[in-house]
């Protein structure tokens, strides 16, 4: 290739644009299943006309049938359900699959098995062999799995958790390898802004996938969603070997300015290393390491939203709001694109005070953490309270979604701040224990809508009383 286009295309700029894909290709692979399984599952024999949950809402048992109380009942049930969506038109959505609520919820915690063992052997697999082609293998296997979900399914639903958990692994190693990637190519001064274009692809591939998914589920079937997908990101694994290399040094086509550019610019802020001689991980220090330990918190805490929307909102979508599942993945699409466009700006604005020197490093990473925390708690706690009101409840879900991608230039980035050596270790210990929410929040919600799948199952999962004034739970 030309070197004068490398000088216009920068080579760290194409790497951020590739890894972005990526983390796209992984997300998007990620949360077809949660739209498919709508597709897939046959709602109407799964689910029983009243549910245990109805009546025990009621003050009720089963043996209190006489026509008073089954109105009570019907009274309760018609306050607290959402009437059908107007666009409906009685769509038949029912899929060749009996799968319970729990089953479902497995199905769906299952990617994050394998996501949770993957992060420390690929972590350190990143910083001592390749962070490149640790990428390429999270790819690779998430592809060919999702090529194989359809015959998985249709063999037993344990075929297809095999194979979700195949790709968890994949997915697990991704954040690790990214973060060896960026402490190797994202200058100081431009590190916020890489991170939110290689990371803001788990929003953009929520966005392009959620929107796709529905669509080829209402109009070809479900089997169609992961043939479809599956192909077309195969695409990815022909650019990323030649275009991508583990670091400056070591690509072939970069030019010779940008290349002491970033050598120059990296050096101050990481010890080089040569290939034979890699450094041991100071466990002790990190063990004892107060901003870690910072990180950490806020990652798990940040997860548990992000999971919730990631996973769940399509369920929400359907079950509570009555919307069909076209209208459902573009609903639940839009807020990610949002997120995408907000995480690049607010990126761009922290890296322009910092190079003024208005904000510290420290006070940038503070005020994005905190952006993407505190908006989606306070979101969902007024969600509780709204009821069936669909217009506010859309709104609130997107500012949620959208605020969470203060996270991409806020905690995530901070590993490489505090250790950029050891990045790619550092976010596999943080991720692995901010994982925890993807394994419980699929089963946790699974376990309540299967008992009763009525909004006060979403009021005990976002935290809220019930109309009597009794406390449910606290999420």
């Amino acid at each position: 290739m030309d070197r004068s286009l490398w000088e216009i295309l920068t080579a760290r700029y194409i790497f951020a644009v590739l890894g972005c894909l990526a983390m796209a290709i992984i997300y998007g692979l990620k949360v077809n299943l949660s739209i498919a399984m709508v597709r897939m599952i046959n709602q109407t024999a799964t689910s029983s006309s009243l549910a245990p949950g109805y009546l025990s809402r009621a003050g009720l048992t089963f043996n209190n049938t006489d026509d008073r109380t089954w109105r009570q009942t019907l009274d309760v049930i018609k306050n607290e359900e959402c009437s059908e969506s107007p666009d409906n038109n009685n769509e038949k959505e029912d899929g060749p699959f009996l799968w319970s609520g729990t089953i479902q919820g497995i199905l769906l915690s299952s990617y994050f098995w394998g996501y949770l063992v993957a992060q420390l052997p690929g972590g350190r697999i990143a910083e001592l062999v390749s962070a490149k082609w640790v990428m390429y293998f999270a790819v690779a296997i998430n592809i060919a799995c999702t090529l194989l979900s359809p015959l998985a399914a249709k063999v037993h639903y344990g075929a297809l958790l095999v194979l979700r958990i195949a790709e968890g692994i994949g997915g697990g190693v991704t954040f690790p390898a990214m973060h060896v990637m960026l402490a190797q190519w994202a200058p100081p001064t431009e590190r916020s802004i890489m991170s939110s274009i290689a990371y803001a692809g788990t929003a953009l591939g929520t966005v392009i996938f959620t929107l796709v998914t529905g669509v080829i589920a209402a109009k070809l079937g479900w089997e169609a969603i992961f043939y479809i997908e599956g192909a077309v990101s195969a695409c990815w694994l022909i650019l990323w070997p030649f275009l991508v290399a583990d670091s400056p040094r070591k690509h072939k086509f970069i030019s010779q300015d940008e290349q002491e550019y970033l050598t120059n610019a990296l050096s101050s802020s990481r010890e080089e290393h040569d290939s034979e001689k890699k450094p041991s991980v100071p466990w002790k220090s990190v063990i004892k390491s107060r901003p870690f330990f910072a990180i950490l918190v806020a990652h798990t805490c940040s997860n548990w939203g992000w999971y919730m929307v990631l996973i769940e909102l399509p369920l929400y979508m359907k079950g509570i709001l009555k919307f069909k599942i076209a209208a459902n993945g573009v609903l639940t699409a839009m807020p990610y694109f949002s997120m995408w466009i907000f995480s690049i700006i607010l990126s761009k604005v922290l890296d322009t005070l910092q190079s003024y020197e208005k904000i510290t490093t420290t006070t940038a990473r503070k005020t994005a953490t905190l952006i993407a925390c505190i908006t989606p708690a306070i979101c969902f706690l007024i969600i509780g309270y709204i009821g069936c009101q669909r217009i506010i409840a859309i709104i609130l879900m997107s500012t949620a979604i959208t605020s969470i991608g203060g996270m991409f230039c806020g905690f995530l980035s901070n590993h490489i701040d505090i250790a950029p050596n050891f990045a790619g270790t550092l976010m596999a210990i943080t991720n692995m224990v901010a994982t925890i929410p993807g394994i419980v929040v699929p089963i946790f919600v699974g376990k309540l809508t299967q008992a009763d799948p009525s909004i006060t199952s979403w009021r005990i999962i976002f935290w809220e009383r019930n109309k009597h004034g009794i406390r449910i739970a606290k999420c």
